[in-house]
């Protein structure tokens, strides 16, 4: 009965996989160890950061609670390169709270929505300069995703990178209005 509910509260999670722990990105569970604290006995996944250079204990039965998941599907990583290809959405708000959201979808651990931040941040050498603050967060939510990205396609970072950039070169130019634009199509239906 112990076991089976041990292998409950994993989930399905096994040593040495690569798994998204969404504060931190791509991991890799490198044991399962047993702790006792104030009396309890935890049972923890330890999980490195290779390229954080970090550690983290993270307790069996909280990895719901933390948005712990699997690495996406590959067709997932397909909808996340779609994504950056498409129109950039940049809302028309402070950039104090566009800056929020982007934090939080960098963090969601949603692949999609770190696609979201990369696309809508990409500048391509033809376009103005980015406030350090800017650059900031692209290259956080591009290293997040090219983790992801390397992970699932079993590439190395780089190659992941060159991918996703790819995909940004094939998204619209910022400013032309393409014909047929959602944002067209919607000022057509206010009128």
């Amino acid at each position: 009965m112990a076991t089976a509910k041990k292998t409950a509260q994993r989930q399905g999670f096994k040593t040495n996989e690569y798994i998204v722990y969404p504060a931190h990105g791509v991991g890799q569970i490198v044991s399962i160890e047993e702790q006792e604290v104030a009396g309890l006995k935890l049972e923890l996944f330890v999980i490195n950061f290779e390229k954080d250079k970090m550690t983290l204990r993270v307790p069996t039965a909280k990895i719901a609670a933390v948005g712990m998941r699997k690495l996406s599907e590959p067709e997932v990583v397909e909808k996340a390169l779609a994504t950056v290809r498409g129109r950039a959405r940049v809302k028309r708000t402070m950039w104090s709270r566009r800056a929020q959201e982007y934090e939080a979808k960098i963090n969601s651990g949603d692949l999609v929505a770190i696609a979201e931040v990369v696309r809508d941040l990409y500048r391509s050498e033809s376009q103005p300069e980015q406030s350090y603050s800017e650059r900031h967060l692209y290259e956080a939510a591009l290293d997040r995703m090219a983790r992801e990205v390397a992970a699932v396609g079993r590439l190395t970072e780089t190659e992941a990178i060159r991918k996703i950039e790819q995909s940004l070169a094939k998204s619209p130019k910022r400013g032309e209005k393409a014909a047929g634009s959602g944002e067209d199509d919607e000022q057509d239906e206010a009128a």
